[in-house]
């Protein structure tokens, strides 16, 4: 299999991102680097705090909890509030990345928002995650308050943006950049074939994109087309 460059980015407060994060292990056939990011800080940030009505917003919370569920994940317990500031989350994350536990933190994390309930804007909330994975609640939150570690984050979403990462989750294999839900299998799919001749990248990517128009697909852009599809029928009953 060809060496690729790979990358996982990732924003504590997004719910895709939590269920991708929960299978990169088992899915990338390859190394894949676990990289926090800020995403209201990214191109294409989509905001979970833009829906027009509370019904529009279960309707989202719905179809979230319907996909955690065929993925075989805890089952989803929103936190309040949501969507929540996950700055602080997100420097803790960049000092356990600093220190090699990105991993372990980033799936603690990510559990107790989205298994738990339990907003990452709360330090004491995000302490019991780095607690989770034997890193010492003290020392992540010094960490945390660096003036380094801010650099970090900032220098790692710039760079994202540079690579052509759009909006969380995100998965760059070498220059290719794939978003949404289903950035993992595209990314290791693309990694499993390797180099392609020309005509058959155009084929993979024809069949990607058919795969993605197609009902049933449940990429972030289908949840939210979905969204306001629904609540339209509903109105209208």
């Amino acid at each position: 299999m060809p060496d690729f460059d790979a990358a996982f980015y990732f924003d504590l407060a997004s719910p895709l991102a939590y269920m991708a994060a929960e299978r990169v292990l088992q899915t990338m056939p390859i190394a894949t680097e676990w990289q926090p990011v800020l995403a209201n800080e990214l191109p294409g940030h989509e905001s979970f705090a833009a829906f027009r009505c509370r019904e529009e917003q279960d309707i989202f919370r719905l179809e979230l909890e319907r996909r955690a569920d065929e993925l075989g994940l805890q089952r989803m317990r929103w936190p309040d509030p949501f969507p929540f500031d996950s700055a602080f989350a997100m420097r803790a994350a960049t000092y356990a990345k600093s220190i090699g536990r990105i991993v372990a933190f980033a799936q603690a994390a990510f559990r107790q928002a989205y298994a738990g309930g339990h907003p990452l804007d709360v330090p004491d909330n995000v302490m019991i995650a780095a607690a989770a994975c034997e890193m010492h609640p003290s020392a992540v939150l010094k960490g945390a308050e660096l003036r380094s570690i801010a650099e970090q984050l900032s220098a790692a979403t710039s760079a994202a943006a540079a690579l052509g990462v759009e909006d969380v989750p995100a998965v760059r294999i070498g220059e290719h950049v794939f978003h949404g839900e289903r950035a993992l299998e595209d990314a290791a799919t693309h990694a499993r074939r390797g180099a392609l001749p020309r005509n058959e990248r155009d084929q993979a990517r024809h069949e990607r994109d058919q795969r993605r128009h197609q009902p049933g697909t449940d990429d972030a852009a289908t949840v939210a087309a979905g969204i306001a599809a629904k609540v339209a029928r509903r109105s209208a009953l």
